[in-house]
């Protein structure tokens, strides 16, 4: 099987992110969270407290302020062109996604892509909690191996060197940056 990550491999861009500020344009209210985004950001990525999971977490807040399953569906409509078609050319029925970001926010893609299994994020789409940790890194190779006990990864795509615990895992790996695909070279 073939597994990809997902931001910024087969889509262009960070889909989190552009949700929220697609979020953000369409309900106003959510600016007011930015002080605890602010400062939870700070405390993650400069002062190196706390995780990945407990910044996300507080960000992810502003879903409280959404109409969600309005929100999602409609920055899909805008946001399905950012597939890059690299993927669109090879992608296969039974391709395994796994991602950082939120599964709430990737299954309507997946589904309209039909592109297998996702793996990703576990964040309750209405609060922000998370259930479990966010699906980065070493977390990406427990999750598969849950997913997929005996799973052998033929081919495994990734923007990122976050992602070599999965990388390694694979017969063959790539790097996706933009439109180009190169073989991974392990560091």
């Amino acid at each position: 099987m073939n597994v990809y990550d997902f931001d910024k491999t087969i889509y262009d861009g960070d889909s989190t992110a552009d949700f929220y500020k697609f979020c953000l344009k369409r309900h106003k209210k959510i600016i007011t969270l930015a002080p605890s985004l602010l400062g939870s950001a700070a405390r993650f990525y400069v002062f190196k407290k706390g995780s990945k999971t407990e910044f996300k977490q507080v960000m992810y807040r502003f879903l409280r302020n959404c109409d969600i399953d309005r929100d999602i569906a409609d920055f899909w409509e805008i946001n399905n062109a950012k597939i890059k078609k690299y993927y669109l050319d090879q992608k296969k029925s039974d391709d395994v996604i796994i991602s950082a970001s939120p599964e709430f926010l990737l299954e309507p893609m997946i589904k309209k892509l039909e592109a297998g299994t996702l793996i990703a994020s576990r964040v309750d789409k209405v609060t922000g909690e998370y259930s479990g940790i966010n699906c980065h890194g070493e977390e990406k190779v427990r999750r598969f191996y849950e997913e997929f006990p005996n799973g052998r990864i033929d081919s495994f795509y990734s923007d990122s060197y976050s992602d070599t615990p999965l990388a390694a895992k694979a017969y063959k790996a790539y790097m996706v940056n933009k439109d180009k695909v190169s073989e991974w070279v392990f560091k």
